[in-house]
């Protein structure tokens, strides 16, 4: 905590003042919450929703020289991440030599838990079809990781991998270096974009026993934790869920499961960089429902239109 924000607290001033003096110095209104009114972020907020009608907030961050700008996000995709593709229709053995061929580091192994340096091909029990599998990445990183991914995507597409509504995508992404104000938010975050997000998923991904929503847990049961576990307590410890927050336990990660099963490079890449955006925004505050795609700070506008298309698409 710097000098500035201590000697605001030790004031003998109203919380109300407090709060204001605090928005001026630029802090996010998640963690003046945090800080002094036991997690109510619609109290900071009504707040500065006045500060904002009166020009005060505008004025003085054009003006004042001591006090600093909001933090400008960078969504560059630099996060190390994972991803598991369940799929059919192409045998374990081929599929690995066609990979291998390309390039790809590929084992076939018996079903597992553990983070390899190689893709495996493993059995998945509660997949549908002809020569199900499970391809599992090894860890990969930003850009240079979705490079590797599109590789993998052309020999699916070369040995005519397909999917049905047995299968899931499952994207892992590394929070070693989560606090406890991003594992709130990124939960709050997410719960409060669940319809938005369903509305490009398909309908067999909106609520099913592999993937179930968040919104059976309050906000106020979120907003109350202070430990990852606590966070597991409240989803029940069960990794069934849209964000699988018992990943962290096993590999530091969290895992996103709702995303429908797929070979197609253009929704995987899409995905990933819409989680990648929610996870970094998470650093910083969490985002209400009332946001539509168009709003959403973490998309350029081709993510936007590809998620305005898909969410069209799957309306019909």
């Amino acid at each position: 905590m710097n000098e500035q924000v201590r000697n605001i607290l030790a004031q003998d001033a109203t919380k109300t003042s407090k709060i204001q003096q605090l928005l001026l110095l630029g802090m996010t209104r998640r963690e003046i919450a945090d800080l002094l009114t036991n997690g109510n972020y619609g109290f900071v907020h009504n707040i500065y929703k006045k500060m904002l009608q009166n020009g005060l907030i505008e004025n003085i961050w054009n003006s004042a020289i001591e006090t600093r700008q909001p933090v400008r996000l960078d969504y560059t995709f630099t996060h190390k991440f994972g991803i598991e593709i369940e799929a059919y229709n192409c045998s374990m053995s081929r599929l690995a030599s066609e990979l291998r061929e390309a390039g790809i580091h590929v084992a076939v192994e018996g079903y597992n838990h553990t983070t390899r340096d190689h893709w495996k091909l493993v059995t998945d029990g509660s997949l549908q079809g002809n020569d199900t599998f499970e391809l599992v990445s090894p860890i990969l990183v930003g850009e240079d990781g979705l490079k590797e991914l599109e590789k993998v995507c052309w020999v699916l597409d070369l040995c005519d991998v397909k999917v049905n509504d047995s299968c899931g995508l499952h994207i892992h992404l590394d929070a070693a270096d989560f606090n406890m104000n991003t594992w709130r938010n990124l939960a709050l975050s997410y719960k409060h974009l669940e319809n938005l997000i369903d509305a490009f998923m398909p309908g067999t991904r909106r609520n099913n026993r592999y993937c179930k929503s968040l919104n059976h847990v309050s906000d106020e049961r979120i907003k109350s934790v202070r430990t990852i576990d606590a966070l597991r307590d409240v989803f029940d410890r069960d990794r069934y869920h849209k964000v699988n927050f018992e990943a962290y336990s096993r590999h530091k990660t969290v895992e996103f499961r709702q995303h429908s099963g797929t070979t197609n490079f253009t929704k995987m890449k899409n995905w990933i960089l819409f989680l990648n955006g929610l996870i970094t925004f998470a650093k910083q505050d969490n985002l209400s429902g009332r946001n539509t795609l168009e709003s959403l700070p973490f998309l350029d506008e081709k993510q936007k239109l590809y998620f305005k298309i898909r969410t069209k698409k799957l309306a019909r």
